[in-house]
Order: C-alpha cells, then structure tokens, then sequence
C-alpha cells in the first residue's frame, strides 16, 4: 500500500484531483453505501473535499477539510473499497487491490479539465440534480433519472434555498434525543417533506413532525405520499393554528406563507414552546395596513401600493424585535429570488440572547408608537414581555 500511500499524498499536496470513485466493496453488506465519489470544494475560502456516500436509494454528502483526505482515502482502500478510478490534471490512476492487499496502479492520460472552484461553477445544491431523490420524483419535481423538469427548476431552487437555511441552524438544535418539528400551514408540503428528508435521511436524526393545515384534501394526499415514502415519522393533521395544543415541547417551528395574523399565531405557539428554531415566511400581512398612522409619511402613505409594501416589511421588523426581546436571535433573509415571489423574505431565529433587553423594548416601543401600531404578537405574548408592556 505504500505506492498508493505515497500517490495520494502527492496529489494532496499538489491539490490536483479533479474527481475520485472508489467502489468494488471487500465484503457485500460490511458498509450501506455502495461506492464514494470524491471532489474538491471550496467553503468558506479553504480548499475542502466532497464525499458523496451512494446508496441503493439515495445519496448523502460530507465535507472534510483538504488535510484529513490522505488518511480518509487511505483509510477506505485499506477497509472497505477494491477499486478506485482518480482524476487528476497531470493522469488518470486506475487502483486495484487484491484481496491479499497487493495494489496495482495503472497510469493513464487525463480525461478530465480542471475547473475553477471560485468562478463560472456550477451551484452546489444540498439535493443535486441527477440523483433522483424520492420525494422529488414523487413530487413531480425530478424524472426518475434525477433531471429536474424546466418547469419545476424554482420550486428545485426554492427547495434547496430551504434546506441551506435549515442547514445553517442544525447546531443549534438538541443533540441527545429525538427532535419535535411542526409545520404550520404545511400546504402542498414540499418544503415539509424536504425538511424530514434531510434531517432524518442525510443529517440520520431521529424525527417526528407534524404538518397542520385546514384543508382536508390536502391533508389526505400528504399523507398517503408520506406513506408510499416510508417517512414513518412524518403525519399530517387538519387543524387551525391558534387551536393546536397536542404538543407540549418543540424544538423547531416552521410557518411558511401563512396568511396574515396566521403567522403571529404560529410565532406565539413557537416561543411559549421554547422552540430552540423559528423558520416563517410570512404572506399577506393586512393588519398594520389599516393601523399605521404617522402624517409625517404621508407622501408614502398616501399611494396604496407603497404602504401597501411599507406594512408588510413594518410588520415582519416588529416580529423581529419582539422575538428578539422574547430570548431570540432574529434573521430576516431574502427566501427566494424577487424575480420569483415578493413574499421572499424568511424570518430565521434561534434561541439567544439579542442584547440589552431594555434597549430592545425602548427601540420596538419608539417603533410601534410611531406607527401608532397595536400588534397581534405583542398582544399575544403580552405575559412574556417586560412589565411595561402591561401598560401600553
């Protein structure tokens, strides 16, 4: 193994791989994944390495940094894998060992170009294109080859857009038990069934999740997907927002497009669960429409589709503080593309201290009364802000 050792040290240091495959397992059934594709990737502006483990029905991926890929590789030549096909700028290297570890290196001209990690690449997607995901298929986002149909490629984005959201904030999630996820106002689903996907399939935590909306027929067909995928902890239930009580503890809430106060309803379920992550896209927001008042605006004010606007961002930055003042750290973040939907904007939070508490609630008072706002949330959660709150 030592002239292998040394090859794939000398492709480290020069970090020439292009693309590596191991397959050819030693035993049937001694790993679940079938063969390992390896490449380079770039994070956060080091040279990293992309593993992605292929198994009979999906696909997961992990990222290792550029100096763990000598003993990695090794490490799989040595256990589990019998062949391997490595790319390089300078040659292709076929690997072969014998069951008795006798290695064969057979050095061929490159078929493969670099390409630039940092310009003109192609977008790394958390589910990527050409490997069928089953939820994708059964959505009638991907073909069963794994090709994303033309007329699905936003709701593909917006999909992946979700997950690196969700990917972002798993620290921040409990580790030593089962995570409780709710949905609320799940829909069609889409972004429920990716959201069980990754977590319990790529990220293997062990889920149960809820989706809640009012309409039955809805309901029914996400169940039966559900069912056809095997997702065992997944259910979705018929129900109002505001009415919900089944669950006395989450750790993750999710409230995508509900509509108006629907999403405050959804935001109060979420802290006095203590949820640990608040992901919500709000849609539709009236109520401030016909609140704010403040004459020193009305050359904005006075045109219907700029207030219009104006109170829909007005309601989602009063949202923000006072999830801020209720122990949160709040992220407003563009969901989608604006070319796509002007409901884009994601309020992210996660448990956390956002600064001086009497700082927050002097800055979302001046706010609100400036508006001359009266705000469902801060109505809703009135017990769980400061004393003063009580006399506004």
């Amino acid at each position: 193994m030592d002239a292998l050792r040394k090859l794939i040290h000398q492709i480290v240091e020069n970090a020439s791989l292009i693309t590596a495959t191991l397959s050819q397992r030693r035993k049937a059934g001694e790993v679940a994944y079938t063969k390992v594709v390896i490449k380079p990737v770039e994070l956060k502006k080091a040279l990293h390495y992309q593993f992605a483990f292929y198994y009979e029905n999906k696909v997961t991926h992990e990222n290792i940094p550029a100096v763990e890929l000598e003993e990695r590789v090794m490490d799989m030549f040595g256990e589990t894998f019998r062949q391997g096909l490595i790319c390089t700028e300078e040659a292709d290297y076929q690997v072969l060992i014998s069951k008795k570890f006798k290695v064969s290196i057979l050095t061929k001209s490159p078929t493969k170009k670099s390409t630039s990690l940092t310009h003109n690449r192609k977008k790394q997607y958390i589910l990527e294109e050409g490997q069928p995901v089953p939820f994708l298929v059964e959505l009638g986002i991907m073909n069963d080859e794994g090709k994303v149909l033309a007329r699905k490629y936003d709701k593909f984005k917006q999909i992946n857009r979700f997950l690196e959201m969700v990917q972002d904030v798993t620290a921040h999630l409990p580790e030593d038990r089962p995570l409780t996820i709710v949905d609320f106002g799940c829909g069609k689903s889409y972004l429920t069934f990716a959201l069980y996907h990754y977590l319990s399939i790529e990220r293997r935590r062990t889920l149960n999740v809820v989706g809640l909306d009012l309409k039955a027929d809805v309901i029914a067909h996400c169940s039966a997907l559900a069912t056809r995928l095997g997702y065992s902890n997944l259910r979705f239930l018929v129900g109002d927002i505001a009415e919900y009580d089944e669950l006395s503890q989450v750790d993750m809430v999710v409230t995508l497009h509900a509509c108006d106060t629907a999403t405050d309803a959804a935001l109060e379920k979420a802290v006095r669960w203590n949820a640990s992550v608040i992901l919500s896209v709000p849609c539709c927001q009236h109520e401030l429409f016909a609140q704010v008042d403040a004459p020193v605006m009305n050359p904005l004010l006075s045109h219907g589709i700029l207030k219009e606007r104006f109170s829909a961002l007005a309601t989602d930055a009063i949202r923000a503080k006072l999830l801020d003042i209720m122990g949160y750290k709040t992220q407003l973040l563009e969901f989608i593309d604006m070319e796509h939907t002007p409901k884009n904007i994601l309020i992210r939070a996660v448990k956390g201290s956002s600064g001086s508490l009497p700082k927050l609630w002097a800055e979302y008072t001046a706010f609100r009364d400036f508006l001359h706002a009266e705000p469902y949330l801060e109505n809703a959660c009135r017990d769980l802000l400061p004393a003063e709150a009580g006399e506004a």
